[in-house]
């Protein structure tokens, strides 16, 4: 009796199993039946702004529908994230974001409620490192003209050294943090509503460095900023003449930061690959890709392969923010 019961429990489960499948391939035929929107957590004309808007042109042109940009800034990016990870996971929800409000605000910030595995990883779309860039007119004031400089103007004159990044928890901030950290020295952080802000105040000498992204080379090249030091492995085409960290005499520096779209987990499989590949069309687009290259390297991850990158940069941030004694409200 027993094992007819195991039987018939096992049937049934299958039955579900079968039932679910067909479910979610017969939905993903239908699908999309009506406009999609994409949600950014960072104001618009921010980089991941900029990124998801060329996304949703290339979606909106493979998928046969509109597709809406709702900006849902604050709380370094959470606000926005936090909707998507509550939103029904039916496909017509998803969000571009970066690295940083998936794999550290969740271990971060006590507030936030989200966690990495709410959300089903589509694709990443660009990589791309920090660079270090401090106001050339203080530089040359005091005498900065690489990373070392850097180190012994804050180490001789403590929290004098003012840097910005995009908010508390911010990975500029972070990557400030650990480095102040490695080379015992203090410094004086600036938080702002976004990256763009803080370069701005860089550039205007309110503030003397910050790490930025590559949407600062154009402020390089026209001399409105120096930089001293990128964080990725290889010195970057867009400044050949700027070391890397490794270069500048720190070893083990290398951070890179990512921006990807992802859907709200429990999205149905069949829509998340219809949805990977019409997102990887996007370098099929010359000036879509011209975008992206001014921002970082395209890389269109397939979903299994970005969410192996996700769980695995997970736990190194946390031991990162574990590290340095990181925890803010």
């Amino acid at each position: 009796m027993i094992s007819l019961i195991r039987r018939l429990s096992t049937l049934i489960a299958f039955g579900c199993l079968a039932l679910t499948t067909a479910h979610a391939q017969d939905l993903a035929k239908s699908w999309p039946s009506k406009p999609l929107r994409i949600v950014v957590g960072f104001p618009a004309g921010s980089v991941t702004d900029t990124v998801a808007r060329v996304m949703a042109e290339q979606l909106a042109k493979s998928l046969g529908q509109p597709v809406v940009v709702e900006n849902k800034p604050g709380a370094n990016g959470a606000i926005g994230v936090g909707e998507v990870a509550r939103a029904t996971p039916d496909g017509y929800t998803l969000l571009v974001t970066n690295s940083s409000s998936i794999t550290i605000n969740p271990q971060l910030y006590k507030q936030i409620t989200y966690k990495a595995s709410d959300f089903a990883p589509i694709t990443m779309i660009i990589e791309a490192p920090f660079i270090l860039a401090v106001n050339p007119e203080w530089a040359q004031k005091n005498a900065v003209n690489n990373t070392q400089d850097l180190i012994r103007y804050a180490q001789a004159q403590p929290e004098k050294l003012t840097y910005g990044s995009g908010g508390q928890g911010n990975m500029a901030h972070l990557i400030f943090v650990s480095l102040s950290n490695r080379v015992n020295i203090k410094t004086t952080h600036v938080p702002y509503k976004s990256g763009a802000l803080a370069g701005m105040a860089i550039i205007s000498g309110e503030l003397s460095a910050g790490f930025d992204t590559l949407s600062t080379v154009p402020n390089v090249q026209a001399g409105k900023l120096k930089a001293l030091a990128v964080t990725s492995s290889k010195r970057i085409a867009q400044l050949p003449d700027v070391p890397t960290m490794a270069e500048a005499g720190f070893t083990n520096f290398e951070v890179l930061f990512w921006m990807g779209l992802l859907a709200p987990a429990g999205t149905p499989e069949p829509i998340i690959t219809r949805l990977f590949e019409a997102a990887r069309l996007i370098t099929t687009n010359p000036k879509a890709e011209a975008v992206l290259k001014s921002n970082g390297d395209p890389v269109m991850l397939d979903p299994k392969s970005f969410a192996s990158l996700i769980s695995k940069e997970v736990p190194a941030w946390g031991e990162v923010i574990r590290r340095e004694a990181l925890m803010l409200d």
